[in-house]
């Protein structure tokens, strides 16, 4: 059995946001020359997710509004975390949305179904994260 890794790297210009990420995962599994396998995918941060759904722009609205919602970054002061950072919020948001995901690699390719990409999701951007990409198999 394979196995191969790679980091990719994201540093978001806003506190939040939904960026596709399956061409990267794609790419790597290219790299990695595996046929057969599993391919995970996950967060390296406690304040960013990672996740499958369909790559539409309404529907990433409706998920900022929505976590928005459960968990609202503002007042700080409504948190018991908040201190240091003020970023509870996104310890929340990221453990709502997961940590990561874990893909069929059938004859080379991500096996899907209808629609599914992966997703990075930052809740407390502008500064370094990582996303680990971890295949495994023939």
């Amino acid at each position: 059995m394979k196995s191969y890794r790679k980091e990719l790297l994201f540093n978001t210009k806003t506190r939040r946001a939904f960026i596709n990420i399956t061409p990267q995962v794609e790419a790597a599994l290219r790299e990695s020359g595996i046929k057969e396998g599993l391919c995970l995918v996950n967060a390296m941060h406690i304040t960013a997710s990672v996740f499958i759904n369909d790559n539409e722009s309404g529907l990433h609205r409706d998920f900022e509004r929505w976590l928005e919602k459960l968990a609202p970054e503002k007042p700080y002061d409504q948190y018991d975390h908040n201190g240091y950072e003020d970023n509870a919020d996104a310890h929340l948001k990221r453990s709502v949305m997961g940590r990561e995901v874990v893909v069929a690699v059938t004859d080379g390719r991500l096996d899907f179904g209808t629609w599914e990409q992966i997703f990075y999701g930052e809740f407390d951007g502008m500064r370094n994260k990582r996303v680990l990409v971890k295949i495994i198999g023939e």
